[in-house]
């Protein structure tokens, strides 16, 4: 079965970086983008701006993931652009590092919940259309750093290898509705959000190179799109080497 038409694809954390850069490549593939922010309204802005002047239609959707209010977020999209969410993309995280010993119950709490628990709300509410539609597509952006030690980052890394546990465990329990549940894993990838990290890292990616936000959202178009239709549950690494 193919996308329904006036799909909408709910992409988080859309005003910038990865997820801009996400929310266009899905809009390029005939999606209907939602794109979330919680502070960066001129970004989000940019992002619709940029959606539309390529001919695709989108919509900025404010809402801080991590408050619980889903089922708002998911009804002001689909008022906005006229039809269900069959497309999550679950792209919203932070940092707060420090070394094991030295972070606080707050630091830990704020990235788990972001980048974990909001994800986990936002794909239960996300498989009522899907199940209903039978088709559906959700993506989880990881990060090389679950399964691979990152010193400093333990809250980060148990956030985003929770992320690709609970990508497996609920492909498994939709697959048989045309429900795909996927984790793309980027490397170093030059953000806003990573640029301190780069400086001296650089050298031991294999590929020598950071990686550019187009590079993880070309992966997402394809999980997303119905040639991916038989590929649920895996975790595609796009890092250079660093996961090999």
């Amino acid at each position: 079965m193919g996308r329904p038409e006036h799909a909408v694809a709910l992409v988080t954390g859309a005003s910038k970086g990865i997820g801009s850069a996400i929310a266009k490549a899905l809009a390029a593939d005939g999606w209907h983008v939602a794109v979330n922010y919680r502070s960066d309204e001129t970004g989000a802005k940019a992002t619709v701006a940029a959606i539309e002047g390529a001919g695709g239609t989108a919509a900025v959707l404010e809402a801080d993931v991590a408050d619980g209010a889903v089922d708002q977020l998911f009804a002001r999209a689909e008022e906005a652009l006229g039809g269900p969410v069959l497309a999550l993309v679950n792209n919203a995280g932070v940092r707060a590092d420090n070394l094991a010993v030295q972070i606080d119950d707050a630091d830990w709490d704020t990235v788990l919940n972001t980048n974990l628990s909001a994800a986990f709300r936002l794909t239960k509410r996300s498989l009522k259309p899907m199940l209903k539609a039978r088709y559906g597509r959700i993506v989880n952006i990881a990060s090389v750093v679950g399964p691979r030690a990152n010193a400093g980052q333990a809250n980060y890394a148990a956030a985003k290898a929770g992320l690709i546990g609970m990508t497996k465990t609920v492909s498994h329990e939709v697959a048989r509705r045309g429900i795909t549940v996927n984790a793309v894993a980027p490397g170093f990838i030059e953000t806003d959000m990573t640029r301190d990290l780069l400086d001296g890292v650089v050298k031991s990616i294999p590929a020598r190179r950071a990686g550019q936000p187009d590079e993880v959202a070309a992966a997402v178009r394809f999980l997303a799109s119905d040639d991916a239709a038989y590929v649920t549950g895996t975790t595609l690494f796009v890092d250079g080497g660093m996961s090999a």
